[in-house]
């Protein structure tokens, strides 16, 4: 009895033990500073975190407790409304983020609104890889601005609409009733805006209400009943990451007094997604790295799952080391050679097992080596023939096909060019594919788009779209090169413009001083004129699908190139009309292609006549920042005409340059291009002729006609050269980017 009597005390007093290092090691892993709180209600507080100065390393580690002297205490992220729900020395903070939403009655009024936006401090941003931006709801379209550093934004459209409450389907989230997308790189900001297309009416039996949100894919589980349970829920988990300033690991240890990682046992490393740098406990230490006292050396000997000891283990700073009692011989380690009797045959036997076990080893890497080479030219040549690499290659080599036309590039040359599609390579990214800047052989400056997956079921049209691309001849057009078929997703070659697009020679306050209205005109003429060409000249024609200013780049010269022909269309020569999948940039798209998902030539004129207005306002096509009446640059412009008040929204500074007939006859040609219905649209040959008349009398004014002064005077409100502006420029608005903005510019 007295036996298992002690046999029980010792099992007691070895869990005691067990359990108390382990609570002290957690507690000595989220450690605080001395004398200051080391936990706000449930959630402890980790220096470089603090609830004071003097706690933490430096202010943007400020955690605020709203109450700390009460039940449920809540901490938040410095002095912001992010609710902190643990904090992680490994540099995630999981945090809870409020839902957007946005509800209507039966009869179409709007009930609830509730806008939602995140803007974490600096050192911060939201993790894109745990997260998710979900949009929920069956008549939603939702806008997201992201936020990055070095102010740069993004804003991304998510569309999410269904018939009935089936349409939403567990764990799926296609645009049936939920919308997802991915969050870029290095966010800092989100702002979301929610708006209805039909305020409900249609959907209101099951569903009224939409929700857009950023939550971790973890902690979010999609269902038919999320159309319903998300009302009463106010806050979802989202995990932001954070580090250490905006330095390299190098620069900071330069300066020693801002320097974080000053525990004597502890190390510098950098996030591999993100900025800035983090601290770590060496291997064989564990603790607090921020802290200078923080890593402690970790006693192996004490845990056998942490040494591999056979007879005994001595515990060394960061380490250990087995050894064997006197007279025995060997490693001490039981996946060694362990302890034994001194023996030269028994050592001779050991090494001649060793060699044996690494030759063997060398020859099962040597095959497995083999086999990934010709595992990896099978996929190669896979992906070649899935691309359509054959048939290409025949239409290639067939014909008429000169020899400069597009060329099949290998994955290899590709990956040379771009340093094996290194980060720093990347010159623009958007919903059609990531851009690279490439140097063939002979430093020739290529773009590299990653494109999308080639749907297998359109493998020819994509083949047809390549030829014709490649047979395309014309000054204004982005010069197509060729394409790489090894790979899952086709890569294609562009020629490198390297003087950015017409949407920031517009919207860019430095670059639009010098953008005189001679050059914008001139532009504008060369553009019409490559899209008179795709619709009339071209064989089979092409729809562009998706005409704005920031698919026109502009070369040194500032002549206009033509670019993305991504969502470009094919048409049949027997067809004047395609039924398609509405696609293209919001305040751009033609509302007739919008409401019958019939795509013709007239649907380029109306996103070309946006451009014109954006040439002479220099305003956004689509801008939330507007007052709602002005938010549709379109609908907006047709309205001034129409109360013959053009001078109203006229950029100012080609106001100052005194060419009011020009201003006005493009502004009238705009209004034309802006019509409802397609048929009252000129075409865009009818375009492009009277824009180049234009241009051609301004470049010979003895040959111009008097202005029709009544006509000028009406839209303008008064005399162009009576008006002075006092400081020569009118308002900028900011630099925007949207999710399907052109990647060929040099930035």
């Amino acid at each position: 009895m007295g036996l298992h009597l002690l046999h029980a005390q010792l099992l007691v007093l070895i869990l005691l033990i067990l359990v108390s290092r382990s609570v002290s090691t957690q507690a000595n892993s989220q450690r605080a500073k001395q004398n200051c709180m080391d936990r706000c209600g449930n959630v402890r507080i980790p220096f470089p975190f603090g609830t004071r100065e003097g706690c933490y390393f430096n202010e943007s580690f400020l955690v605020t407790c709203n109450d700390p002297n009460s039940d449920f205490p809540k901490p938040f992220l410095n002095r912001s409304n992010i609710q902190i729900t643990s904090i992680s020395l490994k540099g995630q903070l999981p945090v809870l983020q409020p839902i957007s939403k946005d509800c209507y009655s039966r009869n179409g009024t709007r009930t609830f609104y509730l806008p939602s936006s995140i803007d974490v401090p600096f050192g911060f941003k939201v993790n894109n890889t745990a997260n998710n931006f979900i949009v929920i709801g069956c008549d939603t379209s939702a806008l997201v601005t992201w936020s990055l550093r070095d102010n740069i934004y993004y804003e991304t459209e998510c569309l999410s609409l269904c018939d009935n409450k089936d349409d939403l389907v567990d764990d799926s989230c296609s645009g049936l009733g939920c919308c997802k997308i991915p969050i870029p790189k290095q966010v800092r900001a989100v702002n979301v805006t929610l708006e209805s297309l039909d305020n409900f009416t249609d959907v209101s039996d099951f569903n009224n209400c939409s929700y857009g949100f950023l939550a971790e894919e973890s902690e979010f589980t999609l269902s038919a009943r999320s159309l319903s349970s998300l009302r009463n829920v106010e806050m979802l988990p989202m995990v932001v990451d954070w580090a250490v300033g905006e330095e390299t690991c190098e620069a900071a240890r330069n300066n020693i007094s801002s320097y974080a990682c000053k525990s004597k046992n502890s190390e510098c490393y950098e996030p591999k997604n993100g900025y800035g740098y983090r601290c770590r406990c060496q291997e064989g230490y564990e603790g607090n790295p921020y802290l200078y006292d923080g890593c402690n050396d970790i006693d192996e000997c004490k845990d056998q799952s942490l040494n591999n000891c056979e007879k005994k283990c001595e515990n060394t700073a960061g380490g250990f080391s087995c050894l064997c009692p006197k007279g025995y011989h060997g490693d001490g380690k039981k996946d060694g050679r362990g302890c034994s009797p001194g023996q030269l045959l028994v050592f001779k036997v050991s090494t001649g097992i060793s060699i044996g076990i690494t030759l063997t080893v060398l020859a099962i890497w040597w095959l497995c080596f083999v086999h990934q080479e010709k595992k990896l030219v099978k996929t190669k040549h896979t992906f070649f023939l899935q691309n359509g690499g054959l048939l290409l290659q025949e239409k290639l080599t067939r014909g008429d096909q000169s020899p400069d036309g597009a060329k099949i590039f290998t994955s290899t040359e590709l990956k040379k060019a771009t340093n094996d599609f290194h980060d720093n390579r990347i010159v623009g990214q958007g919903g059609f594919g990531i851009v690279y800047k490439g140097f063939l052989s002979g430093n020739r400056i290529v773009a590299i788009k990653k494109s999308k997956q080639v749907d297998p079921n359109q493998v020819e049209q994509f083949v047809n779209e390549v030829i014709v691309l490649s047979r395309i001849n014309h000054r204004n057009v982005v010069t197509f090169l060729g394409c790489c078929l090894e790979t899952q997703a086709p890569l294609l070659v562009y020629e490198f413009i390297n003087n950015g697009t017409l949407f920031e020679h517009i919207h860019d306050k430095a670059k639009a001083r010098f953008f005189s209205w001679d050059m914008r005109l001139r532009v504008a003429a060369e553009a019409a004129g490559v899209l008179a060409y795709l619709h009339s000249a071209a064989s089979p024609p092409i729809i562009h699908r998706d005409v704005k200013s920031a698919n026109i780049l502009l070369d040194t010269n500032f002549t206009a190139k033509v670019s993305d022909f991504g969502a470009s269309k094919l048409v049949p020569i027997d067809q004047t009309q395609l039924t398609t999948v509405v696609q293209g940039t919001f305040g751009y798209l033609d509302p007739e292609y919008m409401q019958t998902n019939q795509l013709t030539e007239k649907s380029d004129v109306y996103s070309f006549g946006v451009v014109l207005v954006e040439l002479l306002t220099r305003k956004k096509a689509l801008s939330y920042d507007r007052p709602e009446e002005e938010r549709n640059l379109a609908n907006y412009f047709l309205s001034t005409l129409k109360q013959n008040n053009l001078l109203q929204v006229l950029d100012d500074s080609i106001v100052c340059e005194g060419n009011s007939e020009e201003l006005t006859s493009v502004a009238m040609l705009a209004e034309r291009c802006l019509h409802v219905k397609g048929e009252d649209r000129p075409s865009m040959k009818e375009v492009a002729m009277e824009l180049e008349g234009l241009r051609l009398a301004g470049q010979h004014s003895w040959n111009q006609r008097e202005p029709v002064e009544e006509e000028s005077e009406s839209l303008l409100s008064g005399k162009m050269n009576a008006f002075a502006i006092a400081n020569g420029e009118g308002s900028i608005a900011s630099i925007g980017y949207d999710s399907m903005r052109d990647h060929f510019s040099g930035r």
